[in-house]
């Protein structure tokens, strides 16, 4: 599919059906001025809350965040999602995000505080079963939220060799290999106590890692050595301008492709904070509206910005200011219990 010789970009957006959502959204990208609109939308997959895209953008990777746990795989090449098969149980229960790593497609449990490896077949269908599930241990200072591990995030880093899991209630970050299709554990990196971290973001040039903690609006700046697997905490920077009303739940965070700012969404607080990337660390420059109620996960993109507002029930595009790295609002869609955005 196809605009003037160039591929058409899309918008691929989650949702949570039990909530009304429905399901996966499918919207045309205008890459000048941001602006989403809506193609089709496909619900034969409950919850389907965090999505990811093959590297070649040909297959769609959904979770459904229930207590059975699944994934599935969609072909993409039209204005809907065609299933690629049925969905395929990961062995455990809430899966929250997703991510395409070294031939699989790992998934992070919240909860039971795991992470599972489902093979990607060579035509980006998946393997019937998953290849191995890795059980984290532990828990953290803040009760009822810490009383066991919580796999909020999956991802692989920047050279591709590591996958790197975030964990809400040990108040760590795990890195990991795949062995013979099994997530094994290379090392585990301590966080500040009761922070409980949420979700993580590498810089593009793949020397820092940003962590966003959601039971404190703090993120913690990370040296990342991908040579032997380190992670090491440097600095934990206050997210918002002032004391929040109440909990602020941080949750998504992005990082621009030049790799010159960071932007974090505050559910309780309805806010994109937004950083200076600087030598020493990040400097919070401001915050703006998110456009709606509970920003649950944030996208940037083609020099925009996209936030999926969950309570709210839609979806907002925020053009930056090259300079500052500011968004301002400049649209939004309606997607009832929208959950997150991919861009592709």
């Amino acid at each position: 599919m196809t605009d003037g010789g160039r591929r058409r970009q899309r918008a691929f957006i989650g949702s949570f059906t039990a909530a009304g959502g429905p399901g996966i959204v499918t919207a045309e990208v205008d890459r000048s001025t941001g602006a989403l609109t809506v193609l089709s939308s496909l619900d034969g997959l409950p919850d389907p809350s965090y999505l990811a895209l093959a590297p070649d953008g040909d297959t769609l990777y959904a979770v459904s965040e229930t207590a059975e746990g699944a994934v599935a795989a969609y072909r993409v090449s039209g204005d809907e999602p065609e299933p690629a098969g049925p969905p395929v149980s990961v062995g455990a229960n809430g899966p929250t995000h997703l991510s395409v790593h070294a031939g699989h497609v790992l998934t992070a449990n919240y909860g039971s505080g795991s992470v599972t490896a489902v093979p990607v077949r060579p035509d980006g269908t998946l393997a019937s079963a998953p290849s191995g599930v890795l059980l984290h241990t532990g828990s953290g200072p803040h009760t009822p939220r810490q009383q066991g591990p919580h796999a909020h995030q999956v991802q692989p880093d920047p050279s591709g060799r590591w996958a790197v899991s975030v964990d809400l209630g040990t108040d760590s970050v795990r890195v990991c290999t795949l062995t013979d299709g099994a997530p094994v554990l290379h090392r585990e990196t301590a966080l500040r106590p009761g922070s409980g971290p949420r979700h993580l973001a590498f810089h593009p040039d793949g020397s820092y890692a940003y962590v966003v903690n959601e039971l404190t609006p703090t993120v913690t700046v990370c040296r990342w050595e991908a040579a032997d697997g380190t992670l090491k905490p440097l600095t934990e920077t206050p997210i918002l301008l002032g004391s929040p009303t109440g909990d602020a739940y941080p949750s998504g965070i992005a990082v621009s492709p030049d790799g010159r700012f960071v932007w974090i969404a505050t559910r309780g607080e309805d806010v994109l904070s937004t950083f200076a990337v600087e030598p020493e660390g990040l400097r919070l420059i401001g915050t703006v509206p998110s456009g709606g109620h509970w920003p649950r996960a944030i996208t940037a993109a083609g020099g925009f910005l996209y936030a999926a507002n969950e309570r709210s029930g839609d979806v907002s595009w925020f053009a930056v200011d090259p300079a500052t790295g500011l968004p301002s609002r400049a649209g939004s869609i309606e997607v009832p219990a929208a959950s997150c955005v991919v861009i592709g």
